[in-house]
Protein backbone atom coordinates (compact mmCIF):
# COMPACT_ATOMS: atom_id res chain seq x y z
CA UNK A 1 0.00 0.00 0.00
CA UNK A 2 2.83 2.22 0.99
CA UNK A 3 4.41 1.61 -2.50
CA UNK A 4 1.73 2.18 -4.28
CA UNK A 5 0.96 5.42 -2.77
CA UNK A 6 4.67 6.13 -3.25
CA UNK A 7 4.31 5.89 -6.87
CA UNK A 8 1.00 7.58 -7.13
CA UNK A 9 2.92 10.21 -5.49
CA UNK A 10 6.27 10.10 -7.99
CA UNK A 11 4.10 10.63 -10.97
CA UNK A 12 2.02 13.41 -9.80
CA UNK A 13 5.34 14.89 -9.09
CA UNK A 14 6.92 13.99 -12.24
CA UNK A 15 3.69 15.33 -13.80
CA UNK A 16 3.88 18.55 -12.02
CA UNK A 17 7.56 18.93 -12.99
CA UNK A 18 6.73 18.39 -16.67
CA UNK A 19 3.85 20.47 -16.63
CA UNK A 20 5.84 23.26 -15.04
CA UNK A 21 8.37 22.91 -17.51
CA UNK A 22 6.04 23.42 -20.15
CA UNK A 23 4.95 26.05 -18.77
CA UNK A 24 7.93 27.87 -18.51
CA UNK A 25 8.89 27.13 -22.00
CA UNK A 26 5.75 28.37 -23.53
CA UNK A 27 5.48 31.07 -21.41
CA UNK A 28 9.51 32.04 -22.88
CA UNK A 29 7.87 31.30 -26.06
CA UNK A 30 4.91 34.06 -25.95
CA UNK A 31 7.35 36.36 -24.54
CA UNK A 32 9.23 35.95 -27.88
CA UNK A 33 6.08 36.25 -30.00
CA UNK A 34 4.42 38.76 -28.46
CA UNK A 35 8.05 40.73 -28.63
CA UNK A 36 8.23 40.17 -32.11
CA UNK A 37 4.84 40.64 -33.14
CA UNK A 38 5.38 44.80 -31.23
CA UNK A 39 8.45 44.78 -33.55
CA UNK A 40 6.43 43.82 -36.54
CA UNK A 41 3.61 46.18 -35.92
CA UNK A 42 6.21 49.12 -34.92
CA UNK A 43 7.60 48.74 -38.73
CA UNK A 44 4.33 48.44 -40.12
CA UNK A 45 3.14 52.01 -38.13
CA UNK A 46 6.46 53.60 -38.80
CA UNK A 47 5.92 56.97 -39.27
CA UNK A 48 4.74 58.56 -43.01
CA UNK A 49 4.08 62.23 -43.79
CA UNK A 50 0.07 61.27 -44.34
CA UNK A 51 0.89 60.90 -40.22
CA UNK A 52 2.49 63.58 -39.45
CA UNK A 53 1.15 66.41 -38.00
CA UNK A 54 3.08 69.62 -38.56
CA UNK A 55 2.53 73.14 -36.49
CA UNK A 56 3.55 76.17 -38.63
CA UNK A 57 3.33 79.40 -36.79
CA UNK A 58 4.27 82.69 -38.51
CA UNK A 59 5.10 85.82 -36.95
CA UNK A 60 2.50 88.23 -38.47
CA UNK A 61 0.47 86.70 -41.72
CA UNK A 62 0.33 90.36 -42.88
CA UNK A 63 4.02 90.26 -43.93
CA UNK A 64 4.20 89.62 -47.34
CA UNK A 65 7.51 87.40 -47.28
CA UNK A 66 6.08 85.36 -45.07
CA UNK A 67 2.55 84.60 -46.47
CA UNK A 68 4.48 83.84 -49.60
CA UNK A 69 6.29 81.06 -47.35
CA UNK A 70 3.58 79.66 -45.81
CA UNK A 71 2.04 79.36 -49.60
CA UNK A 72 4.86 77.73 -50.73
CA UNK A 73 5.81 75.54 -47.37
CA UNK A 74 2.22 74.11 -47.56
CA UNK A 75 2.16 73.27 -50.90
CA UNK A 76 5.46 71.36 -50.77
CA UNK A 77 4.32 69.26 -47.90
CA UNK A 78 1.16 68.32 -49.53
CA UNK A 79 2.90 67.25 -52.85
CA UNK A 80 5.53 65.33 -50.14
CA UNK A 81 2.41 63.14 -49.39
CA UNK A 82 1.43 65.25 -45.88
CA UNK A 83 -2.42 66.18 -45.37
CA UNK A 84 -3.28 69.63 -45.69
CA UNK A 85 -5.76 69.19 -42.20
CA UNK A 86 -2.43 67.91 -40.41
CA UNK A 87 -1.30 70.93 -41.20
CA UNK A 88 -2.18 74.08 -38.80
CA UNK A 89 -1.00 77.22 -39.75
CA UNK A 90 -1.23 80.03 -36.54
CA UNK A 91 -0.95 83.62 -37.00
CA UNK A 92 0.91 85.08 -34.03
CA UNK A 93 -0.25 88.26 -34.47
CA UNK A 94 3.36 90.15 -33.81
CA UNK A 95 2.65 88.93 -30.11
CA UNK A 96 5.15 86.83 -28.40
CA UNK A 97 2.69 86.06 -25.44
CA UNK A 98 -0.02 85.14 -28.07
CA UNK A 99 2.57 82.65 -29.95
CA UNK A 100 3.66 81.22 -26.79
CA UNK A 101 -0.37 80.37 -25.93
CA UNK A 102 -0.45 79.09 -29.43
CA UNK A 103 2.16 76.64 -29.25
CA UNK A 104 1.26 75.35 -26.04
CA UNK A 105 -2.52 74.94 -26.90
CA UNK A 106 -1.26 72.93 -30.32
CA UNK A 107 1.46 71.00 -28.77
CA UNK A 108 -1.26 69.74 -26.25
CA UNK A 109 -3.78 68.87 -29.04
CA UNK A 110 -0.96 66.39 -30.60
CA UNK A 111 2.13 67.90 -32.88
CA UNK A 112 5.02 65.86 -34.35
CA UNK A 113 6.81 68.81 -35.22
CA UNK A 114 7.23 72.70 -35.35
CA UNK A 115 7.93 75.37 -37.42
CA UNK A 116 8.19 78.53 -35.71
CA UNK A 117 8.70 82.19 -37.35
CA UNK A 118 9.79 83.70 -34.12
CA UNK A 119 7.85 87.12 -33.14
CA UNK A 120 10.58 87.80 -30.24
CA UNK A 121 14.35 86.42 -31.49
CA UNK A 122 15.44 87.62 -27.75
CA UNK A 123 13.38 84.82 -26.42
CA UNK A 124 13.45 82.08 -28.62
CA UNK A 125 15.02 79.98 -25.75
CA UNK A 126 11.54 80.03 -24.35
CA UNK A 127 10.27 78.55 -27.13
CA UNK A 128 13.02 76.21 -27.44
CA UNK A 129 12.42 74.83 -24.27
CA UNK A 130 8.82 74.13 -24.46
CA UNK A 131 9.29 72.06 -27.64
CA UNK A 132 12.02 70.40 -26.17
CA UNK A 133 9.79 69.31 -23.00
CA UNK A 134 7.35 68.20 -25.24
CA UNK A 135 10.36 65.83 -27.26
CA UNK A 136 8.86 67.82 -30.74
CA UNK A 137 11.65 68.79 -33.04
CA UNK A 138 11.70 72.09 -34.21
CA UNK A 139 12.63 74.35 -37.25
CA UNK A 140 13.33 78.12 -37.46
CA UNK A 141 12.71 79.82 -40.44
CA UNK A 142 13.30 83.32 -41.30
CA UNK A 143 13.90 85.57 -38.54
CA UNK A 144 17.47 83.81 -36.91
CA UNK A 145 17.15 83.39 -33.02
CA UNK A 146 20.23 84.68 -31.19
CA UNK A 147 23.90 83.04 -31.57
CA UNK A 148 23.93 82.17 -27.96
CA UNK A 149 20.60 79.74 -28.74
CA UNK A 150 22.05 78.60 -31.58
CA UNK A 151 24.95 77.37 -30.10
CA UNK A 152 23.02 75.50 -27.44
CA UNK A 153 21.78 73.42 -30.02
CA UNK A 154 24.89 72.57 -30.90
CA UNK A 155 26.46 71.97 -27.38
CA UNK A 156 23.27 70.17 -25.98
CA UNK A 157 22.51 68.10 -29.52
CA UNK A 158 18.94 69.30 -29.51
CA UNK A 159 16.62 68.35 -32.26
CA UNK A 160 16.64 72.17 -33.69
CA UNK A 161 17.12 74.06 -36.96
CA UNK A 162 17.69 77.13 -38.34
CA UNK A 163 16.87 77.69 -41.87
CA UNK A 164 17.26 81.24 -43.37
CA UNK A 165 19.24 83.91 -44.98
CA UNK A 166 21.68 85.95 -43.43
CA UNK A 167 21.16 89.19 -43.45
CA UNK A 168 24.06 90.98 -43.34
CA UNK A 169 24.80 89.86 -47.13
CA UNK A 170 21.30 91.44 -48.00
CA UNK A 171 22.59 94.58 -46.95
CA UNK A 172 26.37 93.83 -48.47
CA UNK A 173 24.13 93.67 -51.83
CA UNK A 174 22.64 96.38 -51.52
CA UNK A 175 25.44 98.91 -51.15
CA UNK A 176 27.28 96.66 -53.97
CA UNK A 177 24.00 97.94 -56.17
CA UNK A 178 24.62 101.13 -55.67
CA UNK A 179 28.16 101.22 -55.91
CA UNK A 180 27.54 99.72 -59.84
CA UNK A 181 25.62 102.92 -60.58
CA UNK A 182 28.86 105.06 -59.82
CA UNK A 183 29.63 107.79 -57.14
CA UNK A 184 29.83 110.34 -60.03
CA UNK A 185 25.69 109.30 -61.29
CA UNK A 186 24.60 109.17 -57.58
CA UNK A 187 26.32 112.40 -55.85
CA UNK A 188 23.72 115.20 -57.84
CA UNK A 189 25.12 117.91 -55.64
CA UNK A 190 28.64 117.35 -56.40
CA UNK A 191 30.15 117.55 -53.14
CA UNK A 192 31.56 114.57 -52.71
CA UNK A 193 28.90 113.24 -50.18
CA UNK A 194 26.43 110.34 -50.82
CA UNK A 195 23.19 112.38 -48.69
CA UNK A 196 20.80 108.98 -48.11
CA UNK A 197 17.37 108.59 -46.26
CA UNK A 198 17.04 104.98 -44.45
CA UNK A 199 14.21 103.16 -43.78
CA UNK A 200 14.43 100.33 -41.86
CA UNK A 201 11.80 97.56 -40.82
CA UNK A 202 10.86 96.69 -37.40
CA UNK A 203 13.01 96.99 -33.79
CA UNK A 204 14.68 94.44 -32.44
CA UNK A 205 14.66 92.46 -35.89
CA UNK A 206 18.05 90.98 -36.83
CA UNK A 207 16.93 91.72 -40.33
CA UNK A 208 16.80 95.62 -39.47
CA UNK A 209 19.91 96.11 -37.48
CA UNK A 210 22.38 93.67 -40.56
CA UNK A 211 20.63 95.35 -43.63
CA UNK A 212 20.90 98.40 -42.37
CA UNK A 213 24.66 98.52 -41.43
CA UNK A 214 25.98 96.53 -44.09
CA UNK A 215 24.44 98.31 -46.72
CA UNK A 216 26.20 101.77 -45.26
CA UNK A 217 29.33 99.75 -44.54
CA UNK A 218 29.68 98.32 -48.33
CA UNK A 219 29.72 101.69 -49.68
CA UNK A 220 31.97 102.85 -46.23
CA UNK A 221 34.48 100.02 -47.53
CA UNK A 222 34.26 100.93 -50.90
CA UNK A 223 35.57 104.69 -50.12
CA UNK A 224 32.34 106.58 -50.45
CA UNK A 225 31.74 109.38 -47.76
CA UNK A 226 28.10 109.30 -46.99
CA UNK A 227 25.80 111.61 -44.92
CA UNK A 228 22.30 110.36 -43.14
CA UNK A 229 20.13 112.84 -43.45
CA UNK A 230 17.07 111.14 -42.06
CA UNK A 231 15.75 107.17 -40.92
CA UNK A 232 12.82 106.02 -39.43
CA UNK A 233 11.21 102.83 -39.09
CA UNK A 234 8.74 101.41 -41.84
CA UNK A 235 7.62 98.58 -40.24
CA UNK A 236 8.05 96.26 -43.14
CA UNK A 237 4.74 98.20 -44.55
CA UNK A 238 4.24 100.31 -47.43
CA UNK A 239 1.61 102.88 -45.87
CA UNK A 240 4.01 103.27 -43.17
CA UNK A 241 7.06 103.57 -45.73
CA UNK A 242 5.02 106.41 -47.08
CA UNK A 243 4.40 108.57 -44.25
CA UNK A 244 8.41 107.95 -42.89
CA UNK A 245 9.63 108.77 -46.09
CA UNK A 246 7.67 112.06 -46.85
CA UNK A 247 8.23 113.80 -42.94
CA UNK A 248 12.14 113.13 -44.37
CA UNK A 249 11.89 114.32 -47.87
CA UNK A 250 9.81 117.28 -46.40
CA UNK A 251 13.18 118.70 -44.95
CA UNK A 252 15.57 116.97 -47.12
CA UNK A 253 14.09 117.41 -50.74
CA UNK A 254 17.77 117.08 -51.97
CA UNK A 255 18.74 113.10 -51.05
CA UNK A 256 20.16 111.15 -53.31
CA UNK A 257 19.86 107.74 -52.14
CA UNK A 258 16.54 106.14 -50.17
CA UNK A 259 17.68 102.63 -48.63
CA UNK A 260 14.56 100.28 -47.54
CA UNK A 261 15.19 97.20 -45.48
CA UNK A 262 12.48 95.49 -47.80
CA UNK A 263 10.72 95.92 -51.07
CA UNK A 264 6.98 96.57 -49.74
CA UNK A 265 8.95 100.02 -48.15
CA UNK A 266 10.80 100.56 -51.34
CA UNK A 267 7.33 100.56 -53.00
CA UNK A 268 5.94 103.21 -50.42
CA UNK A 269 9.30 105.27 -50.25
CA UNK A 270 8.51 105.46 -54.00
CA UNK A 271 4.81 106.88 -53.89
CA UNK A 272 6.17 109.74 -51.51
CA UNK A 273 9.20 110.72 -53.86
CA UNK A 274 6.26 110.38 -56.56
CA UNK A 275 4.01 113.20 -54.38
CA UNK A 276 7.12 115.22 -53.63
CA UNK A 277 7.35 116.01 -57.69
CA UNK A 278 10.89 114.28 -58.17
CA UNK A 279 11.33 111.64 -60.55
CA UNK A 280 12.58 108.22 -59.02
CA UNK A 281 15.51 106.74 -60.74
CA UNK A 282 16.89 110.19 -61.85
CA UNK A 283 16.57 112.67 -59.16
CA UNK A 284 17.20 110.45 -56.30
CA UNK A 285 17.88 106.12 -56.19
CA UNK A 286 15.91 104.01 -54.14
CA UNK A 287 16.64 100.78 -53.23
CA UNK A 288 14.64 97.57 -51.57
CA UNK A 289 14.85 94.03 -50.60
CA UNK A 290 13.41 90.86 -50.92
CA UNK A 291 12.23 90.89 -54.69
CA UNK A 292 8.65 91.13 -54.43
CA UNK A 293 6.66 91.11 -58.12
CA UNK A 294 5.55 94.63 -57.58
CA UNK A 295 9.45 95.63 -56.62
CA UNK A 296 10.69 93.98 -59.67
CA UNK A 297 8.21 95.82 -61.92
CA UNK A 298 9.26 99.07 -60.56
CA UNK A 299 12.57 98.26 -61.25
CA UNK A 300 12.35 97.03 -65.19
CA UNK A 301 10.50 100.41 -64.94
CA UNK A 302 13.59 102.11 -63.52
CA UNK A 303 11.92 103.70 -61.01
CA UNK A 304 13.75 101.04 -57.94
CA UNK A 305 17.53 100.37 -58.75
CA UNK A 306 17.24 96.88 -57.46
CA UNK A 307 16.50 94.80 -54.55
CA UNK A 308 18.17 91.34 -53.66
CA UNK A 309 16.21 88.18 -54.03
CA UNK A 310 15.28 86.11 -50.34
CA UNK A 311 14.55 83.08 -51.80
CA UNK A 312 11.53 82.14 -49.84
CA UNK A 313 10.79 78.85 -52.34
CA UNK A 314 13.97 77.56 -51.86
CA UNK A 315 13.61 78.09 -47.85
CA UNK A 316 10.21 76.37 -48.02
CA UNK A 317 11.90 73.63 -49.88
CA UNK A 318 14.52 73.33 -47.23
CA UNK A 319 11.69 73.29 -44.91
CA UNK A 320 10.04 70.38 -45.88
CA UNK A 321 12.88 68.28 -46.58
CA UNK A 322 14.04 68.77 -42.84
CA UNK A 323 10.96 68.09 -41.73
CA UNK A 324 10.95 64.38 -43.46
CA UNK A 325 14.55 64.11 -42.03
CA UNK A 326 13.65 64.95 -38.45
CA UNK A 327 10.74 62.08 -39.19
CA UNK A 328 12.61 59.38 -40.52
CA UNK A 329 15.32 60.30 -37.51
CA UNK A 330 18.27 61.08 -39.92
CA UNK A 331 21.17 63.27 -38.83
CA UNK A 332 19.73 67.06 -39.26
CA UNK A 333 22.08 70.24 -39.23
CA UNK A 334 21.57 72.96 -37.01
CA UNK A 335 21.71 75.65 -39.83
CA UNK A 336 20.63 75.40 -43.39
CA UNK A 337 21.71 78.79 -45.38
CA UNK A 338 19.95 80.39 -48.56
CA UNK A 339 21.91 83.13 -50.16
CA UNK A 340 20.60 85.91 -51.63
CA UNK A 341 21.07 87.17 -55.30
CA UNK A 342 21.39 90.73 -56.48
CA UNK A 343 18.41 92.03 -58.48
CA UNK A 344 18.63 94.47 -61.03
CA UNK A 345 16.88 95.56 -64.72
CA UNK A 346 19.50 92.88 -65.88
CA UNK A 347 18.54 89.84 -64.63
CA UNK A 348 14.32 91.61 -62.73
CA UNK A 349 12.70 89.46 -65.49
CA UNK A 350 14.10 86.29 -64.76
CA UNK A 351 13.35 86.24 -61.10
CA UNK A 352 9.93 87.81 -62.45
CA UNK A 353 9.53 84.91 -64.25
CA UNK A 354 10.28 82.45 -60.92
CA UNK A 355 8.13 84.09 -58.84
CA UNK A 356 4.97 84.06 -61.77
CA UNK A 357 5.99 80.36 -62.93
CA UNK A 358 5.36 79.13 -59.18
CA UNK A 359 2.10 81.38 -58.73
CA UNK A 360 0.84 79.45 -61.81
CA UNK A 361 1.94 76.11 -60.87
CA UNK A 362 0.03 76.68 -57.32
CA UNK A 363 -2.99 78.33 -59.49
CA UNK A 364 -3.55 75.08 -61.82
CA UNK A 365 -3.05 72.28 -59.06
CA UNK A 366 -5.95 74.16 -57.28
CA UNK A 367 -7.82 73.87 -60.35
Amino acid sequence: MRRKLFEVLTVSVLITALLAGCSEKNIEETEAEAAASVASSAEEKEMTPADMRVGVFIYKLSDTYMSLFKDELIKDLVNAGFKEENITVVNSAFSHGYQMLQLKKVISSGVDILVVNPVNMSKTAEVTDLAMEAGVPLVYVNREPEASEEIRWESENLPVTYIGCDARQAGTFQGKMLIDLGFENIDKNGDGVLQYIMVKGEKNSADTYFRTRYSIEALKNAGWSVEKLAEGNGNWDKNVSEYVVTEALAENPSVEVIICNNDMMAVGALEAVNKAGLEAGKDVYIIGADAFEVALEKILEGKIVGTVFNNYVEQARLTTGTILSYMKKQNVAHFYGSDYVKVTKENAETILGIIREDEESDAQQEE
